[in-house]
């Protein structure tokens, strides 16, 4: 009797699950890897920091944000900061978030709140800086960008396929232990075989996510709409900034509001929070304060973000609409769950395991298919 062929159906998921990875593997890897490295940024920046840069002695009243930034643009001209991180502990130092403007590197500043003294300048950030461009655009810009968004929808796409693909025609003993198990004594070719297609199984989840929410951040038209479906129609905070542009000349007899107060009032209303993320960019063209509180402050997320927009002038909230604090809540989801702060420790730790598999399934599907290849060469023969 004649053995049944795959289904046409089959041979579709198989072409689009092997030729577009194997085009793209090579920056599949690439991105999988930088992607991976970038996951423990925070601890090991944090260690280079030393304990002595983030602790100090309480003594008196912090200084006001407007105070720091005159205290910056003093100690390091040239410079310009983004972001101050300030903890709820009064023993914690601050975080500057400051870039020099000629060669564009990066660097944390941690400051003694209360006196000013300068306790480091660490430099750690700038190496993962440069493993984020690679990440996200190959540190070829736009193009690269776009090359990179192209790898990654292929990388979905084969993750579902990979799905199709691994699912057992039946159940049996037999097709339980080679779907979930590794036969690790193997020879190299079942070994290979088996940890392409178990592992790429285990992962599979997260690296849809990963793959998915990479393309929300390329995609802002895709992220614009995801928002939407939640009910949010708000705007990225840095967009929000040209919306309060300072009128200078209204302003330039004003004093800013007193920041502590208002850093005091942000845990006040969200007592479950101990960082803020305070947003400086663009500091003295703009009229309001973004507050970004939280547990934790990754490098491009907060976990369990709340949002609160303050006038630097009046003290008073504004940008207070539902419909922004939607769109706040779900942009930093996005970026948690990308950056593998989705569930502390343990949703970072499953990221980098996962990462870690992404970038190997490029490597261990090509020496399957390279090892059928060479198989049916010699069957021809």
């Amino acid at each position: 009797m004649k053995k049944k062929g795959k289904s046409t159906f089959s041979k579709i998921i198989a072409w689009l699950h092997l030729w577009p990875s194997i085009v793209a593997g090579i920056i599949l890897v690439f991105v999988s890897l930088t992607g991976t490295i970038i996951i423990y940024g925070d601890e090991i920046m944090q260690w280079s920091a030393g304990k002595e840069a983030r602790y100090v002695e309480p003594k008196g009243t912090p200084l006001k944000i407007d105070e720091i930034t005159a205290l910056h643009k003093e100690k390091f001209p040239g410079h310009s900061f983004s972001y101050i991180v300030v903890d709820k502990d009064p023993s914690k130092s601050w975080v500057i978030n400051s870039v020099d403007l000629k060669d564009r590197k990066l660097s944390f500043i941690y400051i003694n709140p209360y006196t000013g003294e300068i306790l480091k300048q660490d430099h750690s950030i700038s190496f993962f800086y440069v493993m984020a461009q690679l990440h996200s655009n190959l540190l070829m810009g736009k193009t690269g960008g776009w090359i990179v968004a192209i790898s990654t929808i292929i990388f979905v796409l084969s993750t579902l396929t990979g799905l199709v693909l691994w699912w057992p025609k039946k159940w049996t003993k037999a097709t339980r232990d080679s779907s979930f198990k590794i036969k690790w004594k193997a020879k190299f070719k079942r070994l290979n075989y088996d940890l392409h297609n178990v592992f790429g199984f285990y992962s599979a989840i997260i690296c849809f996510l990963l793959g998915m929410t990479g393309l929300l951040i390329f995609f802002s038209p895709l992220m614009k709409g995801t928002v939407s479906l939640f009910g949010g129609e708000g705007k990225m905070w840095f967009y929000t900034l040209q919306d309060y542009p300072r009128d200078h000349e209204a302003t330039k007899d004003l004093a800013y509001y007193d920041t502590n107060v208002l850093i005091q009032k942000a845990f006040d209303l969200h007592p479950d929070k101990t960082i803020i993320r305070i947003w400086t960019y663009n500091y003295d063209n703009v009229s309001i304060y973004p507050f970004f509180l939280g547990t934790n402050a990754g490098l491009k997320s907060e976990e369990g973000k709340e949002a609160i927009y303050f006038d630097k002038f009046s003290g008073e909230m504004v940008n207070d609409s539902k419909e922004q604090k939607i769109y706040d809540k779900v942009d930093n989801l996005v970026w948690q769950i990308h950056m593998g702060q989705w569930w502390g420790q343990l949703g970072k730790f499953s990221t980098f395991l996962a990462g870690i598999i992404a970038t190997s399934l490029p490597i261990t599907g090509f020496l399957v298919w390279w090892g059928r290849r060479n198989k049916k060469s010699k069957t021809k023969k």
